[in-house]
């Protein structure tokens, strides 16, 4: 899986809001696109090209150097049947991996549960961002969630050793349940001792780390140093994920849209220059995902939520490339006016979970479903 000996790690970035497909990998060849996208179409002589039909928006140069370094796999036509253009509703489909039926199982937190099964480190997944995502949530799993590294943590104003055991046994007290409360009870008061714990140790990471790559100064840009700064810490984390919002871009899309890409792709090579800098790049897999796409046609200042999208997978061990067929812009062939998706996410996470994390699949997903060769 890669050439180190270190334990393969992957980091997981939504980008919330349903990102725009069409202006993301661009048929730029296809006179369908420009009409229709008379207001939002990207200029041909400004598309960055990955072969005579399709290239990057002119914001993603840095992950176009990525792609052509062979560090970037397009995962083309993603998405699920029945398609749903809800964001909640989207969103829990592709964290609970249950299109049919709201799931109450995150597809990470399985993940996480299966590289550690007797729960041994509260730290093996961390979310950087706020709440819990429903990806990461799994009764009896427990996961750190940050939102600012730096003043993580409830314990990190106690200096002293002795004073940090009367405090944890505090909070062991608060936690610990009345006697005959039952397991419902229990599991809380674990959880939260666990909890504990993960902002305990997390709050060390930002003192081990050094880094001459200064990083973007954007909320994705933050975030993914953060997530550098637990990785390099060396603390047994394995999974990572974020998010990066504004992509629900029905105004105004031409400005932000351009902007969200910006921000993101500088933050992305800002990262994995961070990890070359410290030898620790070559077991870091990142795959970014939107919970839908846009509509074909634009509504004169945006686009409207639609189906069918793109993902990628970043990273040294990812066989680089565009992966899928690029779904069709006919009209006789859309889905209510949507592209039509032709690969199942659930596909994609399988592939992660096999070929990356060294996992069967098939509890993690609910299922068989097509893998594709990126890894």
């Amino acid at each position: 899986m890669t050439s180190t000996h270190r334990d393969p790690i992957l980091v997981v970035l939504q980008l919330t809001g349903g990102n725009d497909y069409l202006n993301t990998i661009v048929p730029y060849d296809n006179p369908i696109y420009y009409e229709n996208r008379p207001s939002l179409g990207i200029p041909v002589e400004d598309v960055m090209p990955i072969n005579g039909d399709f290239g990057f928006n002119p914001a993603m140069k840095p992950i176009w150097d990525l792609y052509n370094q062979g560090k970037v796999a397009v995962i083309n036509g993603i998405g699920y049947p029945n398609p749903n253009r809800s964001h909640f509703r989207s969103m829990d489909i592709w964290h609970t991996c249950e299109p049919d039926q709201v799931g109450t199982e995150g597809w990470l937190g399985r993940v996480i549960r299966d590289l550690d099964p007797n729960g041994e480190n509260v730290l093996t997944g961390v979310n950087f961002g706020r709440g819990l995502p429903r990806s990461m949530a799994l009764p009896g799993i427990p996961v750190a969630s940050v939102s600012d590294l730096e003043t993580y943590g409830v314990l990190t104003g106690i200096k002293t050793q002795p004073r940090r055991d009367q405090a944890l046994d505090a909070f062991a007290e608060m936690y610990a349940p009345a006697v005959g409360t039952g397991p419902v009870m229990d599991y809380l008061g674990q959880t939260g001792l666990e909890a504990l714990k993960g902002a305990d140790i997390l709050s060390t990471a930002p003192q081990k780390y050094h880094s001459t790559v200064e990083y973007s100064d954007s909320p994705i840009g933050r975030n993914l140093q953060g997530i550098a700064k637990v990785l390099l810490a060396d603390l047994g984390t394995r999974i990572f994920n974020t998010q990066h919002i504004g992509y629900d871009t029905h105004a105004n899309q031409g400005l932000y849209h351009l902007k969200l890409w910006t921000d993101l792709s500088q933050a992305i090579t800002d990262f994995y220059d961070d990890l070359r800098e410290h030898n620790a790049a070559e077991n870091v897999l990142m795959f970014v995902f939107s919970e839908f796409g846009r509509r074909v046609r634009d509504n004169g200042a945006g686009t409207d939520h639609g189906s069918g999208g793109v993902a990628f997978a970043i990273g040294d061990a990812v066989k680089g490339g565009m992966y899928g067929e690029y779904p069709s812009l006919k009209a006789e062939d859309l889905l209510e006016g949507d592209l039509r998706f032709n690969f199942d996410y659930r596909g994609a996470y399988g592939t992660l979970a096999e070929k990356w994390l060294g996992l069967d699949a098939v509890p993690i997903v609910g299922g068989n479903f097509e893998q594709l060769d990126f890894l």
